[in-house]
């Protein structure tokens, strides 16, 4: 039983199909839409009969069993006040592994859950961060990464399941990424970020100490896991080329063969338990396509179709005969789905929207094109209220992604479906720089920021006001993250194009988040540097000339501020001085702190209050009415 898992932090996002425009939609409540259920992960138990997930059924995530036979769920950790997030079952004993960090502090910790109930902390150091990487050939040890050593860099460890004692088996002194370990843990594989367009790719032999570059040209690589026999090593990168594709590097002659490519981002790849098919993942137009090749007879595997379906997340049970998918769609979370290779069943188990809501009164997510101020042509998600005419104009906002290098996709998020269904057209702009769209597209924002990427923001409400259902004066902007930096630089450095913004836990001085990027980050703070600038260089008058905090004296529209206290990327003190400096204005600024959250929401009852305040601050400021 061998599964090894890296994971890379994640976004949200997003797009609409017009409905018969003779259906009235009903409005609901942001309660109602959080009656909708989040869930995550789906680890098959030893016996295949369970998935183990996450799911914020309780209010925060907790940890749940779904049995596969009848989709029935149990409720299996009752936490109250942080959010628990699934590992995996322990294959020696059928425990739980899960992970949780303090108040979105983003520290998380390793958990065991035991047969009597009782938990232990496997990564108890104070700062210590540790992540889950899987299990070892002979199910006799847990992989796992953690910074205890040194806060910059994350060693690779191994502990044996049966006294949970831990020993590192690589030091990572160099601050790279550890991407991948072989069956007889003789070989890592290693990735360097040199930009956040550009990395290395290396072979480590622990026998030997020798490192070999597996990268041999400029591009992004990442690892995609060794054969099971250890004799071939996979990637993905996109030297060379546009898109990123698939390659495998024969590990004793050093020959590399291209195993598949498209017009489309390659997104991953990884092999089943006993090598019985390969899956590929396509980032195809803002939106996954899956494919499961069976490798023996090289036909690929056809699932039934699902309509607006998202194919977001896949497993193989170590049997080969099942496959777990989580499967979202523009109008519903995502959902868990078992695929029975035998009987080619594809049962779904899970149902993540409140019933009390119509699927009907939802839209679906509609990929656009338009083009920016100098030609450059600009992908976008959609989404069209059900009662909007050209007899019933409606405001429209501007949505902007995060990253930098982002993606709006395809894909259920509650605010944004919350919005429009009550009144507010949403156009998801993926600018100039964001990721999925080639790496020539990608990079067109490097040391650009605030700038051309804002343009094409700008020339998105420039399409929105052609739509002639759109109020044409009453479009604001919206973002989280690095979203949330371009709507403080939308209100700060062109004052007149929104008549609002919305920065949901946002950058607004590049100086200081620059400067205090937490030490984890260490492996790509460089890249960071790299693409936007190095604070401690003459790049600081670049820095302070695109941070909004700067020029917040020529904000003249009302901008609302949601921020969490123990956000480690984004610090309160940089969004009190935003707010401070707007107040002093006197133009209206509405600010609230979430103090148990960080960079993002995790709880329900807070994600309740923040997108139920903003759309009273729409009302109130964009539509000009209250409801």
């Amino acid at each position: 039983m061998r599964k090894l898992v890296f994971l890379l932090p994640a976004l949200f996002l997003l797009a609409c199909t017009q409905q018969p425009a003779k259906h009235v939609p009903k409005q609901y409540s942001i309660e109602q839409f959080y009656k909708n259920t989040r869930i995550g992960g789906g680890a098959f138990s030893n016996d295949e009969t369970k998935l183990l997930v996450s799911s914020d059924e309780s209010g925060i995530f907790n940890v749940y069993e779904i049995t596969i036979a009848d989709g029935s769920k149990q409720q299996i950790t009752h936490s109250e006040e942080e959010s628990f997030f699934a590992s995996d079952y322990v294959p020696t004993t059928g425990e739980i592994i899960y992970s949780a960090d303090k108040g979105g502090n983003e520290i998380d910790h390793l958990y065991l859950l035991k047969s009597d109930g009782s938990t232990v902390d496997l990564t108890p150091g104070e700062n210590e961060k540790a992540q889950f990487a899987g299990w070892s050939d002979d199910d006799q040890y847990l992989y796992y990464v953690s910074n205890k050593r040194d806060p910059k860099f994350f060693d690779f460890y191994k502990m044996d399941t049966e006294n949970w004692e831990a020993e590192m088996i690589y030091q990572n002194d160099e601050g790279l990424n550890i991407s991948g370990i072989s069956h007889n843990e003789r070989l890592f594989g290693l990735s360097q970020t040199i930009t956040t367009s550009e990395s290395k790719l290396f072979l480590y032999n622990r026998d030997t100490e020798k490192t070999i570059e597996i990268s041999d040209e400029p591009g992004q690589y990442s690892s995609s896991g060794f054969s099971k026999d250890d004799n071939f090593f996979y990637y993905i990168t996109n030297a060379g080329k546009e898109f990123a594709y698939l390659m495998q590097y024969e590990i004793e002659t050093g020959e590399k063969t291209a195993l598949f490519e498209t017009n489309w981002d390659v997104m991953y790849s990884y092999l089943s338990e006993n090598e019985k098919f390969r899956v590929i993942a396509i980032n195809e137009d803002g939106k996954n396509t899956l494919l499961v090749k069976n490798n023996a007879t090289n036909e690929q595997v056809d699932f039934p179709d699902i309509p607006d379906g998202n194919i977001v997340a896949v497993s193989f049970s170590d049997s080969e005969e099942l496959l777990r998918l989580t499967i979202g769609t523009s109008k519903a979370p995502n959902n868990i789905y078992v695929y029975n290779f035998e009987t080619k069943e594809l049962k779904k188990l899970t149902e993540t929207r409140n019933p009390e809501i119509d699927p009907q009164d939802l839209v679906s997510a509609e990929v656009v094109r338009f083009s920016s101020f100098d030609g450059t042509e600009i992908p976008a998600i959609y989404y069209k209220p059900l009662m909007a005419t050209e007899n019933n104009q409606v405001p429209a906002l501007v949505w902007v992604h995060g990253g930098p290098g982002g993606q709006s996709r395809t894909g259920y998020f509650a605010l944004i479906q919350y919005l429009v269904n009550h009144g507010y057209a949403i156009l998801a702009v993926n600018n100039r720089g964001s990721s999925g769209y080639g790496k020539t597209f990608y990079k067109m924002d490097d040391r650009n920021h605030g700038d051309k990427d804002l343009k094409d923001c700008i020339w998105g409400k420039k399409w929105l006001q052609e739509q002639n259902y759109i109020d044409a004066e009453k479009i604001g902007i919206i973002g989280g993250s690095y979203g949330g930096y371009m709507t403080m630089a939308a209100m700060a450095f062109t004052p007149d194009e929104f008549k609002v913004g919305v920065n949901i836990f946002g950058v607004t001085n590049w100086l200081r988040t620059l400067k205090s990027i937490p030490p984890y980050w260490e492996s790509f703070r460089q890249a960071l540097y790299t693409e936007l600038g190095d604070p401690f260089t003459e790049d600081s008058v670049r820095l302070y000339n695109i941070s909004p905090l700067f020029h917040a004296e020529n904000v003249k529209n009302p901008v609302m501020v949601l921020q969490g206290a123990n956000d480690p990327r984004v610090l309160q003190i940089e969004s009190d001085e935003m707010v401070e400096a707007i107040k002093a204005n006197n133009v209206p600024v509405e600010y609230v702190i979430f103090p148990d959250e960080g960079h993002g929401f995790i709880k329900k009852e807070n994600e309740i209050k923040g997108y139920s305040d903003i759309l009273n601050f729409l009302n109130k400021y964009l539509k000009g009415t209250t409801e």
